[in-house]
């Protein structure tokens, strides 16, 4: 073998390596997933007939009406949603969803845990805790056991739709829906248990920093990335931008665009430290839900 083909040997194996190791925190983060959902269901909803938003809380609104067994009823109401997510998606993603609805199907079929509470207030907040943490867990493993974001994203490409849309009509017409065929303080109970759900899905996806990018358009770009670097210690990517029209008017000039990613606590820092060098300098803010390498992740310098 030679020197190009061990280094080749060499890199796939490592490709290899990486791919097993994302497979494996994948059925991790599924597997703890699918066991929080069920604590969530029969510890608290299920027993105390209340419900979710999405497509776990059409199984549980048909639970509560026909008495089928919710497991069953789990595996019915997502299996279109699989299904769809074959299509838009992928076959890997269908398969992982597949799976983790069928462990929390046979977990809440088999499980069996005693009342943990009667406090109708905390029944609906950590029921939509450890339902949320087990959706939440399951999509950072790249699937989901809620299928409801699935139609929405299929949806959202054939109207003008967002998802975000999509997903608050179903839910506003489920809890209706609820109000008609159970009574209006199990569907504001429920509303309430979404709402705690939706915000515990959006903290374990997201994190507890959000990351916040600027963009920054100043004559001193060069001072400017310097004291970002040294002050903030974050990293910089440096745009070279032609020319353009703004408080100075038509700028046909040769300039320099930066532009870094910090966190939310961060921000009011790096506006300090750019309004010492350009107090006339254009910025602007966008939120980003996550990052990969750099330095942002890193401790930063003091």
């Amino acid at each position: 073998m030679n020197y190009n083909s061990k280094i080749k040997s060499n890199n796939l194996l490592g490709i290899k390596r990486l791919v097993i190791i994302s497979h494996l925190k994948d059925f991790v983060f599924i597997s703890i997933g699918v066991v929080m959902a069920s604590i969530g269901l029969k510890g608290f909803l299920l027993p105390n007939n209340f419900l979710d938003g999405g497509a776990m809380g059409v199984a549980l609104l048909l639970e509560i009406i026909t008495k089928i067994d919710l497991s069953f009823l789990i595996i019915l109401v997502n299996f279109p949603f699989i299904v769809l997510g074959a299509r838009q998606i992928s076959f890997e993603f269908a398969f992982k969803s597949a799976l983790a609805i069928l462990l929390l199907s046979i977990l809440v079929h088999f499980i069996s845990l005693p009342t943990i509470t009667n406090d109708k207030l905390l029944i609906a907040i950590f029921g939509g805790f450890f339902l949320g943490s087990g959706i939440g867990l399951s999509i950072r493993g790249g699937a989901v056991i809620d299928g409801t974001e699935v139609v929405a994203i299929s949806i959202s490409r054939k109207t003008s739709l967002t998802v975000g849309d999509f997903i608050a009509v179903f839910n506003i017409s489920l809890f209706t829906l609820a109000m008609i065929l159970i009574n209006i303080e199990t569907a504001m109970y429920s509303m309430l248990t979404y709402l705690s759900a939706s915000k515990t899905i959006d903290f374990i996806i997201n994190g507890i920093e959000e990351y916040i990018g600027v963009l920054i358009v100043s004559r001193d770009s060069e001072n400017i990335k310097s004291q970002i670097i040294s002050k903030l210690g974050r990293g910089v990517t440096v745009f070279i931008s032609e020319k353009g029209h703004g408080k100075r008017g038509s700028d046909g000039n040769d300039g320099k665009v930066l532009f870094t990613v910090v966190t939310r606590l961060e921000v009011t820092k790096l506006l300090l430290e750019i309004e010492k060098i350009d107090n006339d300098c254009f910025i602007v803010q966008y939120p980003i839900k996550d990052t990969k390498g750099g330095v942002i992740k890193k401790r930063p310098l003091h």
